[in-house]
């Protein structure tokens, strides 16, 4: 058998979809044994999942992939199997007024073959999650696996190819330059998830074939405390967001908005918040390693250059950081300028820059004068300052007075707007994406639509003149 790096990809696509033309449209049966299928691939091998995305980070607590990554999939195959029959349903009704009897319908049409390209932070989670829509909607998909996680990559590979039959899901490894072959194949959807700027090439790659694409990006998702937030509260789901995977999420905090007055007492706050989720940091084995050598060069001189130019580092923890292991200590970063690095690339890690305001209609501002984020966070108890907040600023999802969670909503798409995404999935909203939602008329028999037929005389020009008027 091939190795899934090594695969004629334009060959192997076009085995697919002549597969899938022989089975367009797949029963229920078939697309609820693929799903449990996937379920099989998690829930069997859960402990060898786990190990390998732990030897590919470095160091990557059990608990967080368990937390972060299994539970989300194996709630996301469960929600689909519970609700993948009636979202296959044709949505029939009426015809417009003036088109009566006639009826019209929705039927969800599998696209065909979808590409997925996965990112290297959730390896598990983010190969499951769009897995389970492309399926549930009845396509055969190719996914594109990270070559900065290679074992996690290589088992889930040997996982899917044990488990599933050969024609309905083929899983690819490779360097960049495999990636860069997938996202130019003639998909008939794509879907991406990883940085902006990668994202850029990946649309115009997909674009020579008019390929249909959902982008996942980030970007720079603010948390935002309000005049009257649960102040120590605030604080403490922020740093769990900024923290988990050692912020290595691209829904993670990116910044903190906060009234002026409250810098010193958020710092104070956050240290302790760190000490308790945390304990014995230096020891601690349940805070992860950054996932590669580059990135934590980066995320260093990201801090480090931010401090040259004049920001205080204020660090959640007296531990050293590690650079053997890839274990960056948390950091605090105050007096930062608009015009450094740190504030202008999305982070991806754990610092998290504190911009104070004097005024809410100053931070909403703020936000709004920036590229729209993939997340916004707002800490706040008062119901006319949050509407105040959500009709002025755009995000692709939000969470209030939390943060991470809308994630893992199933009832609510998950997305970026502009900068930070192009459309969405989860639940029905990722069966609805991996579908064409194919438009019926159904002409009634007995009908008047022969009295709108030329010649166009006096019964026409009445007829014409009573719908204008209706609309």
């Amino acid at each position: 058998m091939n190795q899934p790096d090594r695969l004629d990809l334009p060959t192997e696509l076009q085995r697919l979809r002549t597969l899938q033309a022989r089975d367009p449209w797949p029963d229920w049966s078939t697309r609820a044994r693929r799903l449990r299928a996937l379920d099989a691939v998690v829930r069997s091998h859960r402990d060898e999942m786990a190990a390998a995305i732990h030897a590919d980070f470095g160091s990557r607590p059990r608990e967080e992939t368990d937390m972060l990554e299994v539970f989300p999939s194996l709630s996301a195959i469960r929600h689909a199997l519970r609700h993948g029959k009636r979202w296959m349903k044709p949505k029939r009704g009426l015809a417009s007024l003036a088109f009566l009897p006639a009826s019209t319908e929705l039927r969800p049409q599998p696209l065909g073959v979808v590409g997925i390209i996965v990112p290297w932070n959730y390896p598990l989670f983010l190969s499951v999650g769009p897995l389970v829509d492309a399926l549930v909607a009845g396509n055969r998909v190719m996914v594109k696996m990270s070559e900065y996680t290679p074992r996690f990559s290589q088992l889930f590979a040997e996982l899917v190819a044990r488990h599933f039959q050969p024609d309905e899901v083929v899983v690819v490894t490779g360097d960049a330059s495999v990636g860069q072959a997938f996202a130019g194949l003639p998909f008939d959807h794509l879907l991406f998830t990883g940085s902006t700027e990668v994202g850029y090439h990946v649309m115009r790659s997909a674009s020579a074939n008019l390929t249909p694409v959902t982008l996942e990006l980030g970007g720079k998702s603010p948390a935002l405390i309000g005049p009257d937030a649960r102040f120590d509260h605030a604080v403490e789901r922020i740093v769990f967001g900024k923290l988990v995977n050692a912020g290595q999420t691209c829904i993670a905090p990116d910044y903190v908005l906060l009234p002026r007055a409250d810098v010193a007492r958020f710092a104070s706050a956050a240290r302790e918040i760190a000490a308790r989720l945390y304990p014995d940091f230096a020891n601690n084995m349940q805070y992860a390693s950054i996932a590669t050598d580059r990135h934590y060069r980066r995320l260093v001189e990201l801090r480090d250059g931010a401090v040259r130019d004049g920001a205080r580092s204020e660090p959640l923890d007296d531990a050293p950081d590690r650079a053997e292991q890839r274990l960056l200590t948390p950091v605090l970063l105050t007096d930062v300028r608009e015009d450094m690095p740190v504030m202008q690339q999305e982070i991806f890690g754990p610092l998290l820059p504190l911009v104070p305001y004097d005024t809410l209609d100053q931070a909403i501002d703020y936000i709004a004068s920036h590229p729209r984020p993939l997340a916004l966070y707002l800490f706040e108890q008062d119901q006319t300052r949050i509407d105040h907040v959500l009709a002025r600023t755009h995000a692709g999802g939000v969470s209030l007075n939390d943060t991470l969670y809308h994630i893992a909503q199933h009832r609510l798409p998950f997305g970026g707007v502009g900068p930070s995404g192009i459309g969405g999935y989860h639940g029905e909203a990722g069966f609805r994406t991996f579908s064409h939602m194919k438009p019926v008329f159904r002409q009634a028999r007995f009908n008047a639509a022969g009295l709108l037929n030329p010649p166009y005389g006096k019964l026409f020009k009445q007829l014409l003149e009573i719908l204008l008027r209706r609309g």
